[in-house]
């Protein structure tokens, strides 16, 4: 602690020395138990620098700064491990390819964009430089190609978490090539990548990625049962599943999830409508089995759990069904302050209620884990 406090010392003594220089006669400035001199701006310790624009909260300023002199560009190169250019409007492939070859310590890069302005070669050049590379958000990036799930399965294996959600011109064998080189994949955004998404490259996931905690396949319609089966045997440690708009899947799914996958908290069936009674009592039972002999605060105090469902437009089911769920996850609310079973579109389940309408006054003390998958 007393380190810390020393260097935090030492950096206000730079920058307080620095703002001194500026209205000296010599227009130099000594560093104060040190005896450096600053010169100007260009001066700056590397601590500072990277102090003052973390402090700014825009990447903008980064680039910018990168630009001003070589110890600058040396100094960003080496500090900056995080970066957002979803501002861009235009000409980000440019720009991407210009920053991948500075910043190839970055960990964290987020490039999603409202317009498709991304090309393979952007995406190239991040692999061919940043191999430190763990969070990459692509999402919306409408021009790639395989080339590009090529390149990240080579340049950027340690890859935890990717978005390319909406970005529907990659293929299944390109995205299960991508699942055996990037094995250490925790959350993955795959929603609208409705080539990619197949009942083939979900069991390449399920082989490759067992660590996988979240997964988005929202409307890929070509997910049947043997997809998803081969997702909860082989990625037991799944939190957050959402499976909207995957039209084909059957209680096989909600079944095999039940069973192979004991930390799932939210899990999305929006428009799923072969769902029926038998999942969610499957559900039900299977929480009853791992909460079993405790009271209903033990439960609710429980990491585990669904804490989220999304059942919206799952006409099959009836009300002692979804009741039978409500009731086995404490942690699953109806009321207006805690809306996380969501029956939206089943006008025959008015009648579910969640334990809040039986145990009030728990409403207010209920506090739930924020899982943001």
């Amino acid at each position: 602690m007393d380190g810390e406090q020393l260097m935090s010392g030492e950096l206000d003594n730079s920058f307080n020395a620095l703002m001194v220089s500026g209205r000296s006669e010599s227009g130099q400035a000594q560093h104060e138990g040190t005896g450096t001199t600053l010169l100007g701006w260009k001066d700056l310790p590397m601590e500072l620098l990277l102090r003052i624009l973390s402090m700014a909260g825009d990447d903008r300023i980064v680039i910018v700064a990168s630009g001003v002199c070589t110890g600058w560009r040396d100094t960003l190169e080496w500090g900056v491990t995080n970066l957002s250019l979803s501002w861009c409007q235009a000409h980000m492939n440019d720009l991407v390819m210009s920053l991948a070859q500075k910043f190839t310590k970055l960990q964290v890069l987020s490039l999603r964009q409202i317009k498709p302005q991304l090309e393979d070669s952007a995406v190239e050049a991040v692999a061919n430089n940043c191999h430190d590379l763990r969070e990459l958000d692509l999402s919306r990036s409408f021009r790639l190609s395989d080339r590009s799930l090529y390149a990240l399965a080579h340049g950027c294996p340690h890859l935890t978490r990717l978005n390319i959600s909406g970005c529907s011109n990659f293929s299944d064998a390109a995205l299960a090539y991508l699942s055996s080189q990037c094995k250490n994949l925790k959350c993955l955004n795959l929603c609208g990548c409705v080539r990619a998404v197949s009942d083939r490259a979900l069991q390449a996931i399920a082989c490759n990625c067992g660590q996988l905690q979240s997964l988005n396949l929202g409307w890929c319609d070509s997910v049947t049962d043997k997809g998803v089966t081969s997702l909860a045997s082989g990625c037991p440690e799944l939190r957050a599943l959402d499976l909207c708009g995957c039209v084909l899947i059957t209680d096989e799914s909600v079944v095999a999830l039940a069973n192979g996958c004991p930390h799932l908290r939210s899990l999305g069936l929006y428009y799923c409508q072969n769902i029926t009674d038998r999942a969610m009592y499957s559900l039900a039972a299977n929480s009853r089995v791992r909460s079993k002999g405790r009271s209903w605060d033990a439960a609710r105090r429980n990491a585990d759990g669904l804490a989220s469902l999304n059942i919206s437009q799952c006409t099959a089911l009836t009300p002692p069904a979804v009741q039978a769920v409500c009731d086995s996850f404490p942690a699953l609310h109806t009321c207006p302050e805690r809306h996380s079973l969501i029956i939206s579109g089943c006008l025959s389940l008015t009648s579910v209620h969640c334990a809040c309408a039986h145990h009030p006054h728990r409403t207010g003390r209920a506090i739930l884990s924020n899982h943001a998958y």
